[in-house]
């Protein structure tokens, strides 16, 4: 079984957040299988999805971002699974709102809910789908800028975004990550 996990933070506040771009995509997910979430005691929420051959748990840390790991390390504990089975997805401001990355494996690249599943897990071995949440030249505090909810005009086109990167999930697990890689990236 594939594992694929959506870093965010939990709570009504963050809800719309550029932050929980990961959330988003593992609830798009969760709706196109009328699948629901619910609480584990390795503080995450889970849930079975399937579709035809595929099945995947769906996971969101509540931990908020800055200790997913902690989360995650709890979960494969409760469901033992191979890094090369586990996807996190997570927002990515170096990446304009609408572009998607896939990698195989590499370092945090400054994203503190990556860094920490990082260091929980001991490994950059972790395949992972970036979402690109900016808008134009970047503000001077990053962080009220991914705390804050996407603006009226962006949330259009996070629709197709979620579409997007919830089929990218789903070629991730029937075809790869080198075969996701090359059809979303």
């Amino acid at each position: 079984m594939h594992l694929i996990a959506g870093l965010g933070n939990p709570g009504q506040a963050y809800r719309a957040t550029r932050h929980n771009v990961g959330f988003m995509v593992v609830d798009r997910m969760a709706a196109s299988v009328d699948g629901e979430f619910s609480s584990h005691p390795a503080r995450c929420q889970v849930c079975l999805w399937r579709s035809g051959p595929l099945e995947a748990l769906l996971v969101k840390p509540q931990t908020y971002m800055n200790l997913s790991g902690h989360a995650l390390e709890g979960i494969l504990q409760a469901f033992p699974t191979e890094f090369s089975q586990v996807l996190v997805v997570y927002d990515e401001i170096a990446l304009p709102l609408g572009r998607l990355r896939l990698r195989p494996k590499g370092s945090s690249g400054g994203q503190k809910g990556m860094r920490s599943v990082i260091e929980a897990l001991g490994s950059e071995e972790i395949p992972r789908l970036r979402v690109g949440i900016s808008r134009g030249e970047l503000p001077d505090d990053i962080s009220d800028y991914v705390l804050s909810d996407f603006a009226s005009e962006d949330r259009e086109e996070l629709d197709g975004v979620l579409d997007r990167a919830a089929q990218a999930c789903r070629v991730w697990m029937s075809q790869g990550i080198e075969r996701a890689m090359s059809q979303f990236n």
